[in-house]
């Protein structure tokens, strides 16, 4: 008998996490699995639990929610044989739609985690971020953004309405409102770019924000990132951007350059610009700069 662990996030999708918690737990015992609930009352301790119970031994850990309970599941899978598997239910949903797995049907999501388990996991690219002083890291597989995306995106976090992508858009326009272009140092595997800055995102998939497609290109299985860096923008050049990061319109800008690469440095420059904000991702809280980005080529197991 496999012997699964779920972690719920009741809170995703306005509510419906538990919801479909509830059925992916009825779906996983129909199917024969020993299910364990290792939810909890926060992230932090949802985290230990799963990792207690990895040790310990699962057979997979599956968890129920958006972006930020995958980014939870990274953590505690990433770098070793135990696979992932994940219930969209969030608002967001953007790694699971990188992936190709179902949004809005909790019996097909866990009908492609019971082939998995039976075909075998797919491996993926998973993404370590953390100070360049120190070797702690934390892990994630979406996007990291640093610059008025990551502002936004703290703002967006203390709203309740709109839903989805939409709360971006009311998020920006409130944060435009006292906007400077930021300073950066950015150095990649093969160049440097030092400038006065709207944007830097480093993405492992297309898409934040529940569809803004920040790196329309981005794979999470070509062992590369995705670097978007953009210049100094006005708010009204903003304005006039940022309706095409849905469609990915924003990569012909002239203000705007995409580079790969396998590490990214990510400095404050403070004598170009404004210092620029909390790093964020896969919609969780980094911390500030300087950060160190590496990605970890098939690190990942997930059930896809």
């Amino acid at each position: 008998m496999r012997h699964v662990g779920v972690v719920v996030n009741p809170t995703a999708g306005k509510g419906r996490g538990a919801q479909a918690g509830r059925r992916v737990h009825e779906l996983l015992v129909a199917r024969g699995m020993k299910v364990e609930d290792l939810s909890a009352p926060t992230l932090a301790q949802a985290t230990d639990r799963a990792r207690a119970a990895a040790v310990h031994g699962l057979d997979a850990l599956v968890v129920v929610g958006g972006d930020g309970m995958v980014h939870l599941g990274a953590n505690v899978v990433a770098g070793t044989a135990l696979p992932l598997g994940i219930v969209p239910a969030g608002t967001g949903n953007d790694i699971a739609r990188a992936l190709g797995l179902p949004r809005g049907d909790v019996e097909a999501a866990v009908d492609v985690v019971e082939r998995a388990l039976d075909a075998g996991p797919r491996r993926i690219d998973a993404v370590r971020v953390g100070t360049p002083e120190h070797s702690a890291h934390e892990w994630f597989l979406g996007v990291l953004s640093c610059g008025i995306d990551a502002a936004v995106n703290a703002r967006a976090n203390t709203m309740t309405w709109p839903a989805g992508s939409a709360r971006y858009v009311r998020a920006l326009a409130a944060e435009l409102a006292s906007f400077r272009p930021y300073g950066y140092r950015v150095t990649l595997d093969d160049r440097t770019w030092e400038s006065a800055g709207t944007l830097v995102a480093v993405a492992n998939v297309p898409s934040f924000g529940g569809g803004l497609r920040i790196a329309p290109d981005a794979s999470v299985d070509d062992g590369l990132l995705d670097v978007v860096v953009a210049g100094p923008l006005s708010r009204s050049a903003v304005t006039r951007i940022f309706p095409g990061i849905y469609q990915g319109r924003h990569v012909h800008h002239p203000a705007v350059t995409v580079v790969r690469s396998r590490s990214v440095l990510i400095e404050p420059l403070l004598d170009t610009g404004a210092a620029p904000p909390a790093a964020f991702a896969d919609g969780e809280r980094v911390g500030p700069l300087p950060l160190r980005v590496q990605v970890d080529p098939g690190a990942l197991s997930v059930l896809a």
